[in-house]
């Protein structure tokens, strides 16, 4: 214990620590590319530095995971935040902080022992307060919303099958029938 613990009575945490990295650099850098204002899109160096400092997360799960399918999946990930680099787009296409705000939950009583994040492949109950989320092109499709967020804010699609999470919505065509009789029921 070191004195400041022995000081104050605060006994050390034997919490085991998270494999997930902090993305607070990477938050800073999607701050400053995330505009609202259609005459100031980002420069694209921006939006290739956002990509990779995500890849560089990816990077340090990678390096730590203990798991060859885990290893595959962040591989396939970075791959893609590279090519990205490559020739990044005009405009981030990632989905709002507000969608990720209105995902759907699981709640924690839903979860099983064996129930793995994909991308930090840490058990989602080895947190006691999980927060995960899943996405709407697969129920089986379960994050750690913490991981998987910076992904869909920059990217927008699901990190397992790459299906776009916000598609347009095509507004149904109208039927002319129903015009026409709408003036023969006064």
């Amino acid at each position: 214990m070191n004195p400041y613990e022995v000081e104050h009575s605060i006994t050390p945490s034997t919490k085991k620590p998270t494999r997930r990295p902090s993305m607070s650099s990477f938050f800073a850098q999607l701050n400053t590319i995330q505009t609202t204002n259609p005459h100031a899109p980002p420069a694209p160096p921006e939006v290739s530095a956002a990509e990779r400092l995500l890849r560089d997360q990816f990077a340090m799960l990678h390096q730590s995971s203990t798991s060859e399918d885990n290893r595959e999946f962040l591989e396939s990930l970075m791959n893609h935040l590279e090519t990205e680099m490559d020739q990044p787009p005009e405009k981030v296409p990632g989905v709002p902080q507000t969608y990720l705000d209105e995902l759907e939950r699981v709640p924690k009583k839903m979860l099983k022992k064996s129930d793995v994040c994909p991308i930090c492949a840490e058990p989602f109950l080895d947190d006691p307060y999980p927060l995960v989320v899943v996405l709407p092109c697969h129920k089986n499709h379960r994050f750690d919303l913490e991981c998987v967020g910076p992904w869909l804010l920059l990217q927008g699609t699901c990190p397992l099958d790459r299906k776009e999470m916000q598609k347009k919505k095509v507004a149904p065509p109208k039927d002319d029938s129903e015009e026409e009789d709408a003036g023969l029921y006064a």
